[in-house]
């Protein structure tokens, strides 16, 4: 126990250099922590470094669920590397058994009745929620609300190449080309070969996008923020018309592609703010198929394969390919499928040399929706004469703000 709790300072240490001298808004705090004891201990850091704490307690004592959860989760943990599926079960049950003795749960009518926290009942069959204090708290909150552990799996792809592909313009709401035709009857094919119970496609309110959907003979769902970015006034136009008629703007979205913003249109930045009610739709669905556009796939996938916002410009998207992603414990097993239809490429590189951005403001996750905007972080790059477009509230506005320090306290406790 003294060098679990040795570890448990250590960590924190981390917590507060992530918070104070990595310009980190979020920490989350990893452990059991099933005592009153050790979770004072946590309140006290946080108290002396001003920082405020939400709890998140997972409570299971449904034993089916105990055993599925291990099956899925705990086999495939760094804790149980090369071991057979028997004997993680008999060691992670033994483990739940030291922890029965000494687990002393949150208690919202008397001990923790003033403390912020969750109960997350038998993986999401039930949520007690006490003492919600602000924004990100609710935020955090909803997340968990909504995402789900059962097997799924998310099929992204691009619309079928369109006529506005081929003419190396961005943008627009063209309709498809003689090939992207023929990738929208080749997805067809690859749906029905997947046999997929209850799949529901999703696509975009842009013609390009609803054309390959109406190939696969299925019922789908329009969702107009997933629209394409809006390039604003450069709508419909080549990048070569671009880099020749706006000369700072092409040179301001290659020094910083995720912040900048089209004149009169969407930075990345924004484009991740818009799809955050489809992320957590993801989160909560079973298998899904989104038909969707380049940079729309390129936030998605950013967000389930946690790259960094600065990477995530520059995530090769490919025309008729189909990605496969499905959520395993620690990760995201992806999957491609090339459906052999040939079509141009609308990829363009990171440019080199690049204006190097220091390292700790590129935190992973940065773009995630439990994430606030990065203007309290790094100033923000605009197009030209293009201000933001919501004004941050008060408690933004200023970088003497008090990080929030995210304790989670995970246990499984078998019932008696």
């Amino acid at each position: 126990m003294k060098i679990r709790k040795q570890c448990a300072l250590v960590a924190l240490q981390d917590v507060r250099t992530y918070l104070n001298d990595e310009g980190g808004q979020i920490a989350v705090f990893d452990a059991t922590n099933t005592t009153r004891e050790r979770r004072d201990l946590i309140l006290s850091f946080a108290q002396d470094n001003a920082y405020k704490v939400f709890f998140v307690e997972s409570i299971c004592d449904d034993p089916d669920v105990i055993a599925e959860n291990i099956m899925d989760v705990k086999v495939s943990s760094p804790d149980y590397p090369e071991r057979d599926r028997e004997s993680v079960m008999e060691d992670f049950l033994k483990r739940i058994e030291c922890y029965k003795v000494m687990y002393q749960p949150l208690d919202p009518d008397k001990h923790d009745k003033a403390r912020s926290f969750i109960q997350v009942i038998n993986v999401g069959q039930r949520f007690l929620v006490n003492h919600v204090q602000d924004y990100i708290q609710s935020k955090i909150v909803y997340y968990l609300m909504n995402i789900h552990v059962h097997t799924h799996s998310i099929y992204l792809c691009r619309h079928g190449e369109s006529e506005y592909n081929v003419e190396g313009l961005i943008g627009g709401d063209s309709g498809l080309s003689a090939r992207g035709k023929e990738f929208a009857r080749a997805l067809r094919t690859f749906v029905e070969d997947q046999r997929l119970a209850g799949l529901k496609v999703w696509t975009s309110q842009l013609k390009r996008s609803i054309q390959t959907a109406e190939a696969l003979g299925v019922p789908y769902e329009q969702w107009k923020i997933l629209n394409e970015i809006d390039a604003g006034v450069c709508e419909e136009m080549s990048y070569e018309k671009i880099k020749r008629d706006y000369p700072d703007e092409y040179t301001s979205r290659d020094q910083d592609k995720y912040h900048y913003r089209y004149p009169g249109g969407e930075s990345y930045q924004d484009l991740v703010q818009r799809l955050e009610p489809v992320i957590m739709e993801l989160e909560r669905q079973g298998n899904v198929l989104v038909i969707c556009h380049q940079a729309v796939m390129r936030c998605l996938l950013a967000y389930f394969l946690d790259k960094s916002a600065d990477d995530l410009p520059y995530l090769k998207c490919p025309l008729h390919v189909v990605l496969k992603l499905t959520p395993v414990a620690y990760g995201c097993k992806v999957d491609m499928f090339d459906l052999k239809v040939e079509a141009v490429n609308t990829h363009r590189n990171r440019p080199k040399p690049r204006q190097e951005v220091p390292p700790a403001l590129l935190r992973r996750n940065s773009f995630t929706p439990l994430s606030s905007q990065d203007q309290v972080k790094r100033p923000r790059l605009f197009s030209m004469g293009n201000p933001p477009r919501i004004p941050l509230p008060p408690s933004l506005a200023s970088t003497e703000h008090r990080p929030l320090l995210v304790k989670f306290v995970q246990v499984s406790i078998s019932g008696e």
